[in-house]
């Protein structure tokens, strides 16, 4: 029988109850709606994207905020947190042992009802020496009424519940899950916080870039008007166009500040994704750097890919397979339990022959615990579990549906962008020809300066909107790389776990 207990036993143990996790396979389109590259396109090499761009300044600024950005370090330490809550699950496969050891000294009432007993006996034994205390003494360990008694204790318990059904199984299934889920999420606040550093490093270039445009315009509309000025005193220029002409300088040196304020504002978003004080980068980030080259186009690649790149979706779709197994932690509950628990204990009443076998006492016992009524309590649980899981999967769907979206906005902007630029250049070059001409018939007597400072006006206009135009271009470019997963596997390790990168195999949930 006991033979037959044990094989049954072995065999429970080999299952574990609630449903086994399997992947989703969601539907990818066969290729990006707005790419202009053909289905078979290969993927996007975005490890290091950011070296595109050929400048120092930016490289150091990212390797910085890799190594100390706070939002990466907060994520390494829900990577530490999830371990420790496997460590937890873990601990519960094996037996709980505790060790203890104690001493108890215990007076005895002369009034109670057991002091005529305790009395007999100790008149009984002649020889039976007091073990303390006044008033009573002892003999064979049991002391007299207005005595004491004093007991010493060393030994262990062991306490072990039996895993037949798997929900502890489950519990490290689904810890794990999480470390793995807690991984991606550092790896997705890697790609974010680089995006971050770049996007805010590209709006401060531009911020230098048109304050640059703004303090040139400054200087040419202040050289205007000492000509100006020098022409009035032997009367070639009227007096209301050097009047027009102190309006449109006092106008360019008005649209200097906010556009100073625009970078300072820039570089404080820089120095704390740094994990910097806000005024740390000022001096370094106000040196001029060159203008920055036109990043490479980027080949999207195939949509499937995207599965596999974005740290996003590798992170909802290991919380769906930790909500998976907390189904089968709930379902366990609502089995039979299997305890087992031993004692082991030197007992004696004189310190001296504590350590001997004569001390030894030794308890053991097993103990089932079966659920019969609990007013629906675990089985809330359970339909609880799985309404999470079946949560977790929507969130999946939306987080794959989200990153499709992002690819096809980055393409789009970029589309319409490069378009876009291409017009503006031309503007460009055709406002300051215009310029040109004006200012030549300005000076031959043909218009007045009303004509001269409108046509500067719109070379002013055009070159401002063609350096945003420039910086959104790159903007959007960073929009692409993001969405496009980032080249997480390209930057430095998060403490992940040492196993490699589950590669699913794709099918759809099932809950029993």
């Amino acid at each position: 029988m006991r033979r037959a207990l044990s094989l049954l036993a072995l065999a429970l143990a080999g299952c574990a109850v609630g449903p086994n996790y399997r992947a989703p396979k969601p539907a990818a389109p066969a290729q990006y709606g707005e790419a202009e590259a053909p289905s078979s396109a290969p993927a996007a090499d975005l490890n290091g994207w950011w070296h595109a761009y050929n400048d120092p300044k930016l490289d150091r600024l990212v390797a910085i905020a890799l190594a100390d950005g706070l939002n990466v370090k907060l994520a390494a330490t829900r990577i530490g947190e999830a371990r420790a809550q496997e460590r937890v699950a873990r601990s519960q496969f094996f037996p709980q042992i505790n060790a203890s050891g104690g001493v108890t000294s215990e007076r005895f009432s002369k009034n109670a009802g057991f002091s005529s007993i305790a009395q007999a006996l100790g008149d009984g034994g002649a020889s039976g020496g007091s073990t303390g205390g006044s008033g009573g003494g002892s003999s064979g360990g049991i002391a007299l009424p207005g005595g004491f008694i004093t007991t010493y204790a060393a030994g262990f318990d062991a306490s072990w519940e039996l895993d037949v059904f798997g929900g502890v199984r489950r519990q490290v299934e689904g810890a794990r899950a999480r470390i793995e889920a807690a991984v991606w999420n550092a790896r997705d606040a890697q790609v974010s916080l680089v995006a971050e550093v770049v996007d805010d490093y590209m709006a401060m270039r531009l911020a230098q870039e048109r304050e640059t445009i703004a303090r040139q315009e400054v200087d040419r509309q202040t050289r205007n008007l000492q000509i100006m000025g020098e022409n009035a005193k032997v009367g070639l220029t009227p007096q209301g166009d050097i009047i027009r002409q102190r309006a449109q300088l006092a106008q360019a040196q008005a649209s200097v500040g906010p556009i100073v304020a625009e970078g300072k504002a820039e570089m404080h978003a820089i120095a704390v994704l740094l994990g910097k004080t806000p005024d740390a980068m000022i001096v370094e980030l106000s040196v001029p750097r060159p203008q920055l080259p036109a990043p490479p186009a980027v080949p999207p690649g195939l949509p499937s890919d995207l599965l596999r790149r974005r740290p996003d979706i590798r992170a909802a779709e290991r919380n769906l397979a930790a909500s998976t197994a907390d189904i089968g932690v709930a379902v366990a509950d609502l089995y039979p339990r299997f305890n087992l628990t031993s004692m082991a204990q030197l007992i004696s009443t004189a310190l001296g022959n504590l350590f001997t076998a004569d001390s030894a006492q030794v308890m053991g016992a097993a103990q089932a615990t079966f659920p019969i009524l609990d007013f629906g309590r675990r089985t809330g649980t359970v339909t609880l579990r799985k309404a999470q899981a079946d949560e977790s999967y929507v969130q999946y769907q939306q987080t794959v549906l989200g990153a499709f979206r992002d690819v096809e906005d980055a393409l789009i902007r970029i589309r319409t962008e490069q378009q876009r630029n291409v017009a503006l250049k031309a503007g460009v070059v055709d406002a300051q020809r215009a310029l040109q001409a004006v200012d030549a018939r300005y000076r031959t007597g043909l218009v007045d300066l009303t004509s001269v400072l409108d046509a500067q006006q719109s070379v002013l206009s055009d070159r401002d909107q063609l350096a945003q135009s420039d910086a959104q271009l790159r903007r959007d470019l960073i929009s692409l790389y993001k969405a496009l997963g980032g080249g997480w596997d390209g930057m430095p390790a998060v403490d992940g776990p040492s196993a490699k990168p589950m590669t699913p195999d794709y099918s759809a949930p099932k809950h029993k």
